[in-house]
């Protein structure tokens, strides 16, 4: 999968000239929605199908700061997957520095609010994801 790349903007900086925390949430949904559309799962289909799928949880583990006008590259694995479950997890780099790690959690909703299964309902989007976090697996088990 292509990286996604985010050049931090001025507006971005905190009084310090750093990169506010917060914007890194912001900067991982546009990794994720980047990363969709590379599967060919864009939210615009997900939402045609009537898939829906909100944030549960997300973490962040700051590691060196950014400032204007570095350019972010961000990297995705799928980290969990389950039959209505998703975890991603996002490495975050200027040049070859790690500037944060971080991950976020997803369900997968109809349009009625309840708990679909993407095994089941879409077999192929699952298969996908499978085979991505099998390459998430292959690569932790050789840096072990």
């Amino acid at each position: 999968m292509k990286e996604y790349q985010h050049k931090v903007q001025y507006y971005e900086t905190d009084k310090m000239q750093c990169t506010h925390h917060s914007n890194y949430i912001r900067f991982m949904e546009e990794a994720r929605i980047c990363f969709m559309d590379q599967l060919g799962w864009s939210y615009d289909k997900m939402e045609k199908e009537g898939i829906l799928s909100p944030v549960l949880s997300v973490a962040c583990d700051y590691k060196k700061n950014t400032t204007f006008p570095d350019i972010i590259n961000i990297s995705i694995q799928v980290l969990e997957l389950s039959a209505a479950k998703l975890t991603l997890g996002y490495t975050m780099r200027v040049s070859d520095d790690i500037v944060c790690t971080a991950s976020s959690k997803h369900c997968f909703l109809n349009e009625t609010g309840r708990l679909i299964s993407i095994k089941k309902q879409y077999p192929d989007f699952y298969r996908l994801l499978a085979s991505l976090k099998a390459e998430a697996d292959a690569g932790k088990a050789g840096i072990d």
